[in-house]
Order: structure tokens, then C-alpha cells, then sequence
């Protein structure tokens, strides 16, 4: 009798052990859980900053090409001359409708 009271005591011990690394793995995945949600938003965050950093970019260029400077002088051209091209062609469709 000894020697089974012993064993599960044994046992006994070996779940309580086994009961805790379960809690304390519960803890540890809530926390992760909590940090990959933080890190989603952040990356979200930092997404969203990107894209409103590439439309800025795209307007200083722009800009710096309308006030001289030789970068983009021919993107420039191009975009000013495709809109006056569809100015034109509008006001060619409005003279054929009236």
C-alpha cells in the first residue's frame, strides 16, 4: 500500500506541476496574443503613414519640377500636356453638342 500511495502521491505532484506550466502557458500566449495585435496596428499605422509619405513625395516632385529644377522636368511636361490634351478634347465634344 505504501509503495501505491507513494506513486500517486508522486502523481499528484507531477499534475499540480503539469497544471501550473499550463496556466502560466495560458499567460504567456494572452500576452503574445496582445502583442501581435499591438504589432498589426502598428504595422497598419506605419502602412498608412508610407502611402501618405509616397502621395507627398509624388507632389513635392512636382512641384520642384514647376519651379526649375531638372528632375521630372519631363513627367512634368508630359502631365501638363496630357491635360490640356483632355481640356481640348472636351471642349471639342461641348462644340459638337451645341
Amino acid at each position: 500500500m505504501r509503495v501505491i500511495d507513494s506513486n500517486l502521491e508522486l502523481l499528484e505532484q507531477k499534475l499540480i506541476i503539469l497544471l501550473n506550466k499550463l496556466k502560466d502557458n495560458h499567460l504567456v500566449i494572452s500576452r503574445l496574443e496582445g502583442q501581435v495585435l499591438e504589432c498589426k496596428n502598428q504595422i497598419h499605422s506605419l502602412e498608412s503613414k508610407v502611402e501618405q509619405l509616397k502621395i507627398d513625395n509624388n507632389a513635392l516632385q512636382v512641384a520642384n519640377s514647376l519651379l526649375g529644377s531638372n528632375e521630372s522636368k519631363a513627367t512634368t511636361k508630359r502631365k501638363l500636356s496630357a491635360l490640356i490634351n483632355e481640356v481640348d478634347a472636351c471642349i471639342q465634344h461641348i462644340e459638337s453638342l451645341e
